[in-house]
């Protein structure tokens, strides 16, 4: 990442975050309530995207406890998670305003789309040693990722969307499928968000403008290959 993208410090970090807004009638959740609750606050938050995802998709909601079924089976991938045996009511509350949120921004950022359809987790194709995997949303040609940090966007996460987009872009390449425009960062814990062009964020990021380029340097870095799952 640091080849690919070598501008990508502090001061761009900074600049890029100067043009966050936030979405009107929506709160934050209220640290107080946060720190009430014993869950990890990956476990936390990963509880309301599951609780949010299952309303998004319409038919019956998940049940809490099924959410905790799906919130626990993602984070066991990470080696410290902290498996809850039940939720407590302040877990409930915390995970409930956050995926309040979440649906309230979508639910918003569709009505801007009418004709685009919200897709769910959507593909991240794989190159050489690098698997693939799903991103969060995507509406029309606008990835949206989901960060619940406390702070604002770092530079791992403009680093994580700028793989995201250069994979895809590479798969593009080759079976001519259209790449995304856009990146909509969502913080639904403090009502945070960026509208980001991939094209001006990779130009900013990286040595050179050329998507080409770019792309051959991640397939020296990686391989040539891709993860065809």
């Amino acid at each position: 990442m640091d080849i690919l993208f070598p501008r990508l410090t502090g001061g761009l970090v900074n600049a890029l975050n100067a043009k966050m807004f936030s979405f009107p009638g929506i709160s934050p959740v209220p640290i107080k309530i946060i720190n009430q609750s014993r869950l990890q606050k990956a476990m936390m938050f990963e509880l309301s995207m599951a609780r949010a995802e299952s309303e998004l998709r319409g038919g019956v909601v998940a049940s809490w406890d099924e959410c905790l079924v799906v919130a626990s089976k993602r984070q066991r991938r990470h080696f410290d998670a902290r498996i809850p045996q039940k939720l407590e009511q302040v877990d409930i509350l915390v995970a409930d305003h956050a995926a309040r949120n979440l649906i309230a921004m979508l639910n918003s950022v569709q009505a801007q789309r009418p004709t685009a359809v919200l897709e769910h987790a959507p593909l991240i194709p794989g190159l050489g040693w690098v698997a693939s995997g799903n991103g969060d949303f995507a509406i029309g040609s606008t990835l949206i990722e989901v960060k619940h940090t406390e702070r604002n966007f770092g530079a791992g996460d403009f680093r994580q969307i700028l793989m995201y987009w250069l994979l895809r872009y590479a798969r593009a390449v080759e079976n001519d499928n259209a790449i995304w425009a856009d990146v909509l960062l969502l913080n639904p814990r403090r009502n945070g968000a960026l509208l980001i062009n991939f094209d001006h964020l990779s130009r900013s990021a990286s040595a050179s403008s050329n998507r080409v380029e770019l792309v051959e340097l991640l397939r020296h870095a990686v391989g040539q290959d891709f993860d065809r799952r």
